[in-house]
């Protein structure tokens, strides 16, 4: 079945901005897991977006925040690592699986900031718009910087990848990066065309990523597990040729349809393939894409 772009957003990505309790119940079952990646940096894996977390005599410093109804347990998880509250949480793009807390976290005093299209998507009107109170209050539109627990951290901007508002975020003394939905670790990709992202974009973030790193760097995905430079590059050559591929096809003037039955990428699937992209939703996504000429 055909899913339009902006249905598949709404979807899987929900604003969070109304809970119900059918919503509530889905997560009733999560439990945050905490990796710890040393010098007071971990990654924490509950449901959405993997978090990144600073802990230091300054406070806490969060990259990105899950769903809504998970604040209480995320909260319970970091107070396990500090007692100091959540000083900042910087968002890494706008979508409901990593901006969903920010409300309830803005109500304990947190500071919220992001790119500024992650604020303009988050408040414009429509069925994702998001509350007043979960809307970033910084905002930036190339780079900021925290000196925050000892550490440096430079979250920078990337263009029309993802969506229009993505940041990566490198913790430069300790290299360590979270990359957002930059990365989706051993799967294939989200990209969000209807939130201003594309896929030549978002091959060169993933170009400017591996630019940053080194054999030893690690990387907070936003999906998938922790990984390393070869991890990057391995995404980049994929969706390259998948690319490569599709847009082959379209440029025969094949429908949407009749590319997905000649599966052009059906050597990637079993590696690939998971929950919510397919090989069919991959192709469909090039597809679109590549029909934008």
């Amino acid at each position: 079945m055909k899913i339009s772009q902006s249905l598949f957003g709404i979807i899987i990505f929900c604003a969070a901005s109304v809970i119900t309790s059918a919503q509530a119940d889905r997560f009733a079952g999560v439990e945050f897991t905490t990796t710890d990646l040393g010098d007071g940096i971990y990654r924490l894996e509950g449901s959405g977006g993997n978090i990144g977390l600073s802990v230091g005599e300054d406070g806490a410093f969060l990259i990105d925040d899950q769903f809504a109804p998970l604040t209480d347990k995320l909260l319970a998880a970091i107070r396990e690592l500090t007692d100091k509250p959540v000083k900042y949480v910087i968002n890494t793009h706008w979508h409901g699986d990593h901006v969903g807390g920010n409300a309830n976290l803005a109500a304990t005093g947190t500071v919220v900031v992001a790119h500024d299209n992650v604020r303009a998507r988050m408040a414009g009107p429509g069925p994702k718009q998001s509350p007043k109170e979960a809307l970033p209050v910084i905002t930036f539109s190339d780079t900021n910087t925290y000196y925050l627990n000892g550490h440096e951290i430079h979250a920078f901007h990337v263009e029309h990848a993802h969506t229009d508002g993505d940041a990566i975020v490198h913790f430069v003394d300790l290299n360590i990066v979270h990359a957002g939905d930059i990365l989706f670790n051993g799967l294939y990709p989200y990209i969000d065309l209807d939130s201003g992202g594309s896929v030549k974009g978002y091959i060169a973030a993933m170009q400017r990523l591996a630019g940053i790193a080194d054999d030893d760097t690690r990387i907070i995905a936003g999906h998938g597990p922790l990984a390393s430079k070869s991890d990057v590059l391995a995404s980049i050559a994929m969706v390259k040729d998948a690319r490569k591929r599709v847009a082959a096809l379209v440029k025969k003037g094949m429908t949407l349809e009749e590319v997905q039955s000649a599966d052009p990428l059906a050597e990637y699937h079993e590696k690939w393939s998971w929950a919510f992209i397919t090989g069919e939703r991959m192709t469909e996504i090039l597809f679109n894409d590549a029909s934008k000429g």
